[in-house]
């Protein structure tokens, strides 16, 4: 599909699955809620009984490679593939190799015969079997490589507002897959981590500047200098007043 103009592709609760390539330009895909920036070469694999829509970009319309299938097979292989921590968005290393079962896939279908149903079961199983194997490649280290960056992103973002769904946007990670392995690798919550990272700021600021508290609070990301207050006791045990005239 060559998109000739932007226009939104919408779907909900269709039962079918869906899996394309960005072949060429860029796009963007909303599922779960969030959206997501594609560009050429990223492949995207939906279970559309979850609603979803994707749109070219205006400056850079894209091509898609799709397909649609379904069968009795098809939810528990796309369970599996979640299970195994595959993501519904992610760039294989050799692209190739599901642009060709694409291809003999969309060859087979022209085809006439009896031949065509069990031919393409078998490159729509071949499919699957990339996508399970390209977690495999790049999963886990994918995955630690992204907390690994989340982590010094908030360490130097920690005074901006800062949401699950924006990490979840600009690290390309779906905002559950994120939660569960951000705490599986550090041992601890988003949440917990951004208002540790900010109390520790804080008392720094209080030990060794005489800066009034509502512009400690400031930069720490918290506007509001009741709400610093009462995290910085919550954390500590005592208000920044009293952390202050301790030190």
């Amino acid at each position: 599909m060559q998109s000739l103009s932007p226009h939104i592709s919408r779907r909900d609760n269709l039962e079918s699955f869906l899996f394309f390539v960005v072949t060429k330009g860029r796009g963007h895909l909303t599922y779960h809620g969030q959206k997501y920036s594609l560009k050429t070469g990223d492949c995207v694999f939906l279970n559309c009984l979850e609603e979803y829509a994707h749109e070219s970009s205006m400056e850079d319309p894209w091509e898609l490679f799709w397909v649609h299938f379904y069968g009795n097979q098809a939810p528990l292989l796309y369970r599996h593939f979640q299970e195994l921590g595959g993501d519904f968005c992610f760039h294989p290393e050799n692209l190739s190799l599901f642009l060709n079962t694409l291809e003999i896939l969309f060859e087979t279908q022209k085809k006439p015969g009896n031949s065509r149903e069990i031919l393409s079961h078998r490159y729509l199983t071949d499919l699957i079997a990339l996508c399970i194997d390209e977690i495999g490649n790049t999963g886990a280290d994918s995955t630690t490589k992204k907390i690994n960056d989340i982590q010094n992103y908030l360490d130097l973002h920690f005074a901006e507002k800062i949401s699950l769904d924006d990490l979840s946007e600009r690290y390309f990670i779906s905002k559950f897959h994120l939660s569960r392995e951000f705490k599986k690798l550090t041992g601890t919550t988003i949440g917990n981590y951004l208002t540790a990272k900010r109390v520790s700021h804080a008392k720094r600021q209080l030990r060794f500047t005489t800066l009034p508290l509502d512009t400690i609070a400031r930069q720490c990301g918290l506007s509001d200098t009741s709400y610093f207050v009462k995290v910085f006791k919550n954390a500590e045990g005592m208000t920044p007043g009293e952390y202050r005239s301790r030190w």
